[in-house]
C-alpha cells in the first residue's frame, strides 16, 4: 500500500512539473548531494536548533582548472621546456576564478535570501562564497533539514543533513555547498595517524642521541639513513617547511629545547613560527602538549635545521561535546586551512609542506574530495611540495578495527577503504617502513581511490603491479583508481619529548615529516643554485626521481581480513618507491651535497 501511494505521488510530481513553465522549472529544486543511509556509527538524534548558526561555504566552478591543470603538468614535468617556470599566486587565481555568469546567478539567489553582496565574505579567486546563517534559513535556501546526529561510540554530537538541494538552474553554477552532507572518518572530521609505542615514564633521552636501534629512532639514525648527515642548508632565509595541525594538538615550545638538547644540540636555541588560523590556538600548558604536533615539529625541524619551520594550528574539530547552548561545532578544517595557505604570498609560502591528518575517503563527500584537491593544486602549480601521511590501518583506511571495512553507499558492501587527501593525485602520499634495514610496517597505509582515476604519471606502475598479483583481492579495490602511496620512510620507534618525557612514537604521521624534511633540504640546494624549487614531486618521481629511493621490497599492508597488498620491487601501494636517499636525489638533480 505504501509502495503504490509512492508511485501514485511521483506520477502526480511528474505531471506537476510538466504543467509548469519553463522558468518555473528552472526554479524546481533538484537535490546536488544526499547520502543513502546515514554514515556508519552515526545516529539521528534530534532535530537541529532553528537559531542555531552555520558557516556555510559554497563553492562555484572554477572556469579555467583544465588550463591550471594542464600548466601544473607541465611545470611540474622534467622533460617540458616549462618544468621549474610555477605560476604566481595572480595567475593561479586567474585560472581558478569563476565564470562571470555563475557569480551573477550566485548572487542573485543569494540576494533572493536576503544578502547584501557587496558585504560576502570571498575567497581571493572569488571561488568561493562564505556565509553565515541560521539553521532554519539553511533548511529553506537549500530546501533541506537539519538535525543533530550523535556519534555511538563517543557520544559526540554533529550537525548535518542527508541531502541538499538547489534550484536547477544554479546546478551548473555551484560545486559544493558544505557542511552539508560531510560526516567526517569515524569520529572527526580529521584524524592523526600517530600512536605512542613505549612510555618510558622518564625526563630526558635515555641514550646516546645516535645510539641507533629498531626499536630507537632518532633525528641521527634518519640522517644516517636518508645520508642528509654533514649536510648544512645555504639558503635557510629563502627557502621553508611547513607543518600543519588540527584538532587541538598543540607543539610545545618547552618540549622541543628538551627534544633539541637530546638530539639536535646544534639546534637548542631555535624555534618554529607559529600562524593561528580561524581560532586556531597553541597553549603551552605542558599537560596540552599534543604527541602528533610535537612528532611533527620535532622531526621536520631536526632534520631540516636551521630551515625555518612554520606550524599552522587551525581552529575547528567537528564535531566536539556539546553543552546545552551550543550542540555542535561546524568548521570544516580542510577548507579554512586551504583558505589561508591559498591568500599567502609567495615569499610567505613555505615550498614543502607536511601534513599528518585525514580521513576514510568514503566519508568525505565525493564532490567536496574533488574540490580539496583542485585547491591542492593550486599549491603545487605555485611551486609547492605537499606530503600527506598515508594511515595507519593498512588497505582498512582509518577504520580502527582494522576488520570491519564496510561501504557506506548504502550498499553494505565489504571493501577496503582508501584515505584521503593521500589518495588526491596533487599530493605526494608517504607511507611506513620499519626497522634500519627497512621493511614495510603493517601498518603502512595504501590501496587504490574510488574518488580518483589513475593518473598518467603512474598508469604504468600501477599496471606493473596489478598484472603482478592477477585476480588478487579482486573485487575489494578499484582496479583503475589513484594509487597510493607514492614513497615511505620509517615510520616506527620515533623518540620523541612528549609533555617532558622521553617516549617513543609511530605512525606514517612520522614518515611524512621525516621524507618532507629531506625534500626540504633538497629545495635548500635547489635554491642555493638558482633553480626552482621541486614543486609537485609526482611527475619527477615518476619519471625520473625514483631512482634516487631505497626500493622496499618486503611486507605488507594488512586489514580488512586479509594481509593485504605486498610490497616487492618498483612501485607497490604499501611503500611507493621506497624511501629517500639524499646524497642520489642531489646527483640526479645534478647538485653537491
Amino acid at each position: 500500500m505504501v509502495r503504490l501511494q509512492s508511485y501514485v505521488l511521483l506520477g502526480f510530481t511528474a505531471f506537476a512539473l510538466a504543467a509548469a513553465s519553463p522558468a518555473t522549472k528552472r526554479r524546481t529544486p533538484l537535490i546536488k548531494d544526499s547520502l543513502p543511509q546515514v554514515p556508519r556509527g552515526w545516529t539521528l538524534h534530534r532535530a537541529a536548533p532553528a537559531h542555531h548558526m552555520i558557516k556555510l561555504r559554497i563553492g562555484l566552478p572554477q572556469s579555467n582548472f583544465a588550463e591550471l591543470e594542464k600548466a601544473l603538468h607541465e611545470v611540474s614535468d622534467p622533460a617540458h621546456p616549462r618544468y621549474g617556470a610555477h605560476l604566481s599566486k595572480e595567475e593561479v587565481e586567474e585560472l581558478v576564478a569563476p565564470h562571470p555568469e555563475s557569480l551573477d546567478l550566485v548572487e542573485d539567489w543569494l540576494i533572493s535570501h536576503g544578502f547584501d553582496v557587496a558585504t560576502l565574505d570571498r575567497s581571493p579567486a572569488k571561488d568561493w562564497i562564505t556565509i553565515i546563517v541560521p539553521v532554519h534559513q539553511a533548511e529553506s535556501m537549500l530546501d533541506t533539514k537539519y538535525n543533530v546526529y550523535k556519534h555511538e561510540a563517543t557520544g559526540m554530537e554533529l550537525v548535518r543533513t542527508q541531502s541538499y538541494s538547489l534550484p536547477e538552474y544554479l546546478f551548473e553554477h555551484v560545486d559544493v555547498i558544505q557542511p552539508t552532507t560531510m560526516f567526517g572518518g569515524g569520529m572527526r572530521a580529521m584524524d592523526t595517524t600517530s600512536h605512542i609505542e613505549l612510555d618510558d615514564s622518564e625526563p630526558g633521552a635515555s641514550a646516546a642521541a645516535d645510539d641507533c636501534t629498531n626499536t630507537r629512532i632518532t633525528v641521527a639514525c634518519l640522517q644516517d639513513l636518508y645520508k642528509t648527515k654533514g649536510y648544512v642548508p645555504k639558503v635557510p632565509g629563502k627557502n621553508k617547511i611547513g607543518i600543519t595541525g588540527y584538532l587541538e594538538q598543540y607543539a610545545n615550545f618547552a618540549d622541543l629545547k628538551q627534544f633539541y638538547q637530546a638530539y639536535v644540540p646544534a639546534a637548542v636555541d631555535s624555534k618554529f613560527d607559529v600562524k593561528l588560523i580561524h581560532g586556531g590556538k597553541n597553549d603551552q600548558n605542558l599537560s596540552l602538549a599534543g604527541e602528533e604536533a610535537n612528532l611533527d615539529v620535532q622531526y621536520a625541524g631536526g632534520i631540516s635545521y636551521p630551515t625555518p619551520n612554520i606550524f599552522w594550528s587551525t581552529g575547528g574539530s567537528p564535531p566536539f561535546i556539546p553543552d546545552l547552548v551550543t550542540p555542535t561545532n561546524t568548521n570544516e578544517p580542510y577548507a579554512d586551512w586551504l583558505d589561508y595557505v591559498l591568500g599567502l604570498s609567495a615569499e610567505e609560502l613555505p615550498q614543502t609542506i607536511t601534513t599528518s591528518y585525514g580521513d576514510d575517503e568514503q566519508t568525505v563527500p565525493r564532490d567536496y574530495a574533488i574540490r580539496v584537491c583542485n585547491e591542492l593544486a593550486q599549491l603545487g602549480a605555485r611551486g609547492v611540495t605537499l606530503f600527506y601521511s598515508s594511515g595507519d590501518f593498512g588497505v582498512g583506511g582509518n577504520n580502527k578495527t582494522r576488520n570491519t571495512c564496510i561501504t557506506n553507499d548504502g550498499t553494505n558492501t565489504v571493501s577496503f577503504l582508501p584515505a584521503f587527501p593521500a589518495s588526491c593525485p596533487y599530493v605526494t602520499a608517504v607511507g611506513g617502513t620499519t626497522n634500519l634495514t627497512e621493511v614495510a610496517v603493517n601498518f603502512s597505509g595504501g590501496g587504490f581511490s574510488n574518488y580518483f582515476p589513475t593518473p598518467d604519471y603512474q598508469k604504468k606502475e600501477v599496471e606493473s603491479y596489478l598484472e603482478k598479483i592477477g585476480s588478487t583481492y579482486d573485487g575489494l579495490y578499484n582496479r583503475t583508481g589513484r594509487g597510493y602511496p607514492d614513497v615511505a620512510a620509517l615510520g616506527t620507534s620515533f623518540r620523541i619529548i612528549y609533555q617532558g618525557r622521553d617516549v617513543g612514537i609511530g605512525g606514517t604521521s612520522a614518515s611524512s615529516p621525516a621524507f618532507a624534511a629531506v625534500i626540504s633540504l633538497v629545495n635548500d640546494a635547489l635554491i642555493a643554485k638558482g633553480r626552482p624549487p621541486l614543486g609537485w614531486l609526482n611527475p619527477w618521481l615518476y619519471s625520473t626521481g625514483y631512482a634516487a629511493l631505497n626500493d622496499i621490497t618486503s611486507g605488507s599492508n594488512p586489514g580488512c581480513n586479509t594481509t593485504g597488498f605486498a610490497a616487492g620491487p618498483g612501485w607497490d601501494p604499501v611503500t611507493g618507491f621506497g624511501s629517500p636517499n639524499f646524497e642520489k636525489i642531489l646527483a640526479l638533480l645534478d647538485l653537491e651535497k
